[in-house]
């Protein structure tokens, strides 16, 4: 009875009877390919636009190993051809031949891997129509499948990424850490957010004496402040939490007594101080990083 060869890796299977004497070198030969097919890794040197990737029966051929680490100097892209087309395959890919690899069986379906770039992949030895399939698209994590593609994601974290000028609209997503997980938020949200952010609105303040508890703002924001007075008091801003270009409002809702401003929180008026009179009066100050360097009322 002849030799016979495994389907996948082409390992011989000696004949009752046959071999006599030679057994050891058979074997030998076999336990070398099954090596290969667990943990070899093989050189692949392309050129031109295709390569024939064989496994033969009972050799140690270059289709047989596990990796396959593509070289050589293809003129463009190379298009890899596994053959027999009838043999299950599974290979470790990492291509450094400075073109894309096609990798294919038959006419079920292709891979590419491009250049500089590592894949998994598999061949189904279904003959004439069979398919190379790329194990790394639509991997799962923690059983939830990841939908979505290379380019989705390379856009989203890779900082080399030129930013584009795509209309955003209210409904859009934006990627956001919340406390340690990834989300998606409307744009309308973040927009709330910012709006509800940009200017501190203080509950509104009687004065009815001098000098009175510091206007300060909670966080890095603008204060817009409401303020009525008994009397001719002194009213003191402090610069705590501001961040430079951010602005203090003051507005008086009261017709009668003046407000003096401190916009320098100190404990006596300074000399930028302000006097909103008897009238109706509005006040502003820009922060410069140290002190108020723009400061103007506004009269009604």
């Amino acid at each position: 009875m002849a030799s016979t060869y495994t389907a996948n890796s082409g390992i011989e299977k000696i004949g009752a009877g046959e071999q006599a004497g030679s057994w050891g070198t058979t074997t030998n030969n076999n336990l070398d390919i099954l090596d290969r097919a667990i943990n070899g890794v093989g050189a692949i040197s392309l050129s031109g636009t295709v390569h024939t990737l064989t496994t033969s029966d009972g050799i140690l051929s270059p289709g047989g190993n596990k990796v396959l680490v593509l070289g050589g100097s293809p003129s463009g892209t190379n298009t890899i051809t596994i053959t027999p087309n009838n043999q299950d395959k599974m290979y470790f890919v990492h291509n450094n031949s400075g073109q894309t690899a096609i990798f294919t069986q038959g006419s079920g379906g292709n891979v590419s891997i491009p250049t500089g770039s590592k894949g998994l992949i598999f061949a189904d030895g279904a003959g004439a129509g069979a398919k190379v399939t790329d194990l790394l698209d639509g991997m799962s994590f923690g059983g939830t499948k990841v939908a979505s593609t290379a380019t989705e994601i390379n856009d989203s974290t890779d900082g080399s990424t030129s930013p584009g000028t795509t209309a955003v609209a209210a409904g859009d997503g934006i990627v956001t850490n919340d406390g340690g997980t990834m989300r998606q938020t409307t744009a309308a949200t973040f927009s709330t957010y910012f709006n509800s952010n940009l200017v501190e609105v203080k509950t509104p303040l009687a004065l009815t004496s001098s000098p009175s508890d510091p206007i300060t703002a909670t966080g890095a924001t603008s204060v817009y402040q409401r303020v009525t007075s008994d009397g001719a008091h002194t009213l003191k801003i402090a610069i705590t939490n501001l961040a430079i270009g951010q602005y203090v409002i003051i507005d008086k809702t009261t017709s009668a007594n003046s407000v003096t401003l401190d916009w320098n929180n100190n404990s006596a008026v300074t000399s930028q101080g302000i006097t909103l009179g008897t009238s109706v009066d509005f006040a502003i100050g820009v922060f410069n990083g140290t002190s108020f360097s723009f400061v103007e009322s506004i009269k009604f």
